[in-house]
C-alpha cells in the first residue's frame, strides 16, 4: 500500500458518485465491533446520461493523492469471500465519502513482503520447535518468485537473522539459529522491526507488507508501549498477524494484546489450543494473503498535516464482516 505526495499518473475509473453523507469513522485505538451507528455509503461506479457504467479513460490523466488499503471479507464461518464488486462495499475516511475512488480490485497476487517475528525470550522456551516448524512449513508454502521474506526472533533484543529473500534454504538457516533466552521487549522489536524493516523499504512495484508475529503476547522489558508499536506499523503500512502461544483454558492479558496490535493493523489474531496447531495459524494466513481486495481512492478534504485519518469500511451485506487497518497517518508537507 502506498500513500505518497508525489505526483503519481492515474486513470480517472471507477469515479464515485458517493454522496457527502458524514459520520464518525472508527479510532485506531477502539476493538473492531465499536462501529459507527451510520451505515457509510455504497462505493458506486459511476455512470453517464444513459445509466451505463463509464468505461476508463485513458490518457486523462491527474496529480493525487491515493491511499491504497487492503483489506479481507469473510463470511460469519470465518470463510474468505472473493469476487464481490465495488458497490458491495461502503467507506468512510476520516468521517467522510472518499472524494475519488480510483481501482477497485481483487489482488491475490500481489507480490509479498513479509517478516516472521519469532519470540525467543525463556518463557517460550518449551514451545519454540513448534514455532520454527511451523514457519519454515508456513514460508514454504506462501513465497512465490516475486516474494520476499526475512526472519528475526526476539527477546530483550531484536536479531535479524536473515534478511529479505526468496531463497528458503537461507530463510530456514535464519530459523534454526534462534535459540530462546532472557526476557521480552516484544514493543520495542516491533516498533524498531516496522521502522528498519518496514517503513525504508523501497519498490518499484506495489507490494504487500506483512508481519506475522509468534507470542505469548507477554512483554516484560520494553520502553515503547503497545501504542508505539501499533502507530509504527500504521505509519509503515504493515499488516501484523500473531499466533499466541498460549494454549492454557483460558485468554490472558497477554493475548488481549496480540488481539489489539492485529486488529489496528489490519491483520488477524489466531489462539491455538495446542502447541501442534501453531501451523493451522500459519496456513490461514497463507490462505488469507492470496484472498484479499485492493481500494486505491483519494480522500475528501485531505490536508498534508501528518495527522492520523481514520477509515471506516463495511460490508453492505449484513452476511459479511471486513477486516481493515483503522487508519493511517497523512504524510507531512516537504520541509
Amino acid at each position: 500500500m502506498n500513500l505518497g505526495t508525489t505526483a503519481r499518473w492515474a486513470t480517472l475509473a471507477f469515479l464515485s458518485t458517493i454522496s457527502a453523507s458524514l459520520a464518525i469513522a472508527q479510532a485506531p485505538s477502539q476493538p473492531a465491533q465499536d462501529q459507527p451507528a451510520q451505515q457509510a455509503p455504497a462505493l458506486q461506479p459511476p455512470t453517464n446520461q444513459t445509466g451505463q457504467a463509464e468505461p476508463s479513460v485513458p490518457g486523462l490523466t491527474v496529480y493525487s493523492r491515493e491511499v491504497d488499503l487492503i483489506f479481507t471479507v469473510t463470511d460469519k464461518r470465518g470463510g474468505f469471500v472473493t469476487g464481490l464488486q465495488q458497490q458491495n462495499f461502503g467507506l468512510l475516511d476520516d468521517g467522510r465519502p472518499p472524494e475519488r475512488v480510483v481501482q477497485f480490485k481483487q489482488q491475490t497476487n500481489l507480490p509479498l513482503r513479509v517478516g516472521i517475528m519469532l519470540d525467543t525470550s525463556s518463557s517460550i522456551r518449551q514451545r519454540f520447535q513448534f514455532e520454527q516448524q511451523a514457519a519454515t512449513d508456513f514460508l514454504l508454502q506462501v513465497l512465490h518468485p516475486a516474494d520476499r521474506a526475512f526472519v528475526e526472533g526476539f527477546d530483550v533484543q531484536t536479531d535479524i537473522t536473515q534478511d529479505f529473500t526468496n531463497r528458503i534454504d537461507l530463510l530456514d538457516g535464519g530459523i534454526r539459529k534462534l535459540r530462546p533466552g532472557g526476557g521480552t521487549a516484544m514493543f520495542n522489536s516491533l516498533y524498531k522491526t516496522c521502522r528498519d524493516q518496514m517503513l525504508t523499504l523501497r519498490q518499484d512495484i506495489n507490494v504487500r507488507k506483512a508481519i506475522v508475529l509468534v507470542s505469548d503476547g507477554d512483554d516484560d522489558y520494553s520502553t515503547a508501549t503497545v501504542s508505539d508499536a501499533i502507530k509504527m506499523c500504521q505509519r509503515a503500512e504493515t499488516i501484523v498477524y500473531t499466533i499466541s502461544t498460549n494454549t492454557g483454558p483460558s485468554k490472558d492479558k497477554g493475548d488481549d494484546v496480540l488481539l489489539q496490535i492485529a486488529s489496528a493493523t489490519g491483520g488477524q489474531a489466531f489462539f491455538p489450543t495446542r502447541m501442534e496447531d501453531v501451523a493451522i495459524g500459519f496456513h490461514n494466513i497463507e490462505v488469507e494473503l492470496r484472498s484479499q481486495y485492493s481500494l486505491v481512492y483519494i480522500p475528501a478534504n485531505f490536508k498534508q498535516d501528518g495527522s492520523f485519518r481514520t477509515i471506516y469500511l463495511q460490508s453492505q451485506d449484513p452476511r459479511y464482516s471486513v477486516r481493515a487497518k483503522k487508519g493511517y497517518f497523512a504524510p507531512k508537507p516537504p520541509e
